[in-house]
């Protein structure tokens, strides 16, 4: 009968990361991206690699190893066009920040008093002004999954939009 020591598990399989313009296109036009990366933006966006990962829980992310886009399936597939937009600012300021070299994530502060979070929300915040969504629908787009009514309303406070 086989036991634990008769099997091998790979637990360094290689990353499937293609190449960002491919999926998601004209965003080196956008203003607020271009504001990001300036005269490099068509540089940046050309190497920025995504993974795709099949999940129903989590919606997009950066990789803190090497900066490359993480996007969910099921959430490109079910989220309307203006989430999914301002979902991808969000993780763009993000990239910034990444290559900045600043820490994506913090252990020590909560997700909405870490100041890497706000930053990104607050130029979100000013896309989604920009492209028309009124106060409430912001308010909407900034609810999610990990965190509780008070830290909404925290967020939105910090955010200056109580």
């Amino acid at each position: 009968m086989a036991g634990l020591d008769d099997i091998t598990i790979v637990r360094d399989v290689p990353m499937k990361l293609l190449k960002f313009t491919d999926y998601f296109k004209g965003f080196e036009k956008v203003p607020a991206v271009r504001s990001l990366f300036g005269d490099k933006t068509e540089e940046v966006l050309g190497n920025l690699k995504v993974e795709f990962f099949s999940s129903r829980f989590g919606y997009m992310g950066v990789s803190d190893v090497d900066g490359h886009l993480l996007v969910s399936t099921y959430h490109l597939k079910h989220s309307d066009v203006k989430t999914l937009y301002l979902d991808i600012i969000h993780e763009l300021y993000h990239l910034k920040q990444f290559l900045e070299g600043k820490q994506l994530f913090s252990s020590e502060v909560s997700y909405v008093d870490n100041p890497i979070e706000i930053e990104a929300y607050r130029f979100t915040v000013e896309e989604a002004k920009r492209i028309g969504l009124t106060k409430e629908e912001i308010i909407e787009y900034l609810k999610v999954d990990w965190i509780n009514e008070e830290e909404h309303k925290r967020l939105i406070k910090r955010l200056g939009l109580e």
